[in-house]
């Protein structure tokens, strides 16, 4: 996608402007919000202990809280993600970022993962939904199949990665997410996203949101 094709404003519309290192400080978290105030981002995505103070900055503005569920493992009982799913839209979170329990998937267990999605999606309600597949642990057939379960129950978005893992988003997985789930699902590619050629790429390739912590040198790099 060519840079003139897309507006400074129409890129920071599909940002989630991201701070999930473990050591986040509430200074941190506090510049992030202002950071997304100025330019506009869709959402700062932070972990759940964070939801209350961002919730706070971002109050009468148009940016939602994201916050990131059973995060970054996926390795967390239904109920655990279910509370903390709950907790989090209760503190504030108005977009959920869940990771999918890759290890059942992984063995097969699609019939958990299933019960899974269902009822995060149930918990949250109206609260778009995300599921961080953490593309790069599966293969093609198995990206297919984790899409295919989340459009069946109706998450919002199909997200590629947690940022935490091996390798971050592709190219070629966000065609293969896009193209599996349709033009109706968004689809969220998150990790190693660092600059304006990278987030113009990833959209190009049928991405609707960008989850990157870059957010302001990715914007700062389409006003050059």
């Amino acid at each position: 996608m060519e840079q003139g094709k897309l507006s400074v404003e129409d890129l920071a519309c599909m940002i989630d402007h991201t701070e999930l290192h473990i050591d986040a400080s509430y200074s941190d978290i506090r510049k992030l919000c202002l950071e997304t105030i100025n330019y506009g981002f869709a959402a700062v995505a932070v972990h759940p202990v964070n939801v209350p103070l961002a919730a706070r900055l971002l109050n009468g503005t148009q940016t939602k809280v994201a916050a990131v569920i059973g995060f970054p493992t996926g390795a967390y009982t239904i109920e655990g993600k279910v509370f903390e799913t709950k907790d989090a839209i209760n503190k504030g979170a108005r977009e959920i970022d869940f990771v999918m329990n890759v290890g059942a998937f992984k063995a097969g267990n699609y019939s958990y993962v299933m019960d899974e999605m269902r009822a995060i999606k149930a918990a949250a309600g109206d609260v778009i939904t995300k599921v961080i597949l953490e593309t790069c642990l599966l293969s093609d057939e198995e990206k297919v199949t984790a899409c295919r379960m989340a459009k069946e129950v109706e998450v919002d978005f199909v997200k590629t990665s947690t940022g935490f893992g091996e390798k971050g988003a592709t190219v070629e997985d966000v065609k293969l997410l896009r193209q599996t789930v349709g033009e109706d699902m968004g689809v969220k590619a998150s990790g190693g996203i660092r600059t304006t050629q990278d987030a113009l790429a990833m959209i190009g390739a049928g991405a609707t949101r960008l989850g990157t912590s870059a957010g302001v040198a990715i914007i700062e790099g389409l006003r050059e």
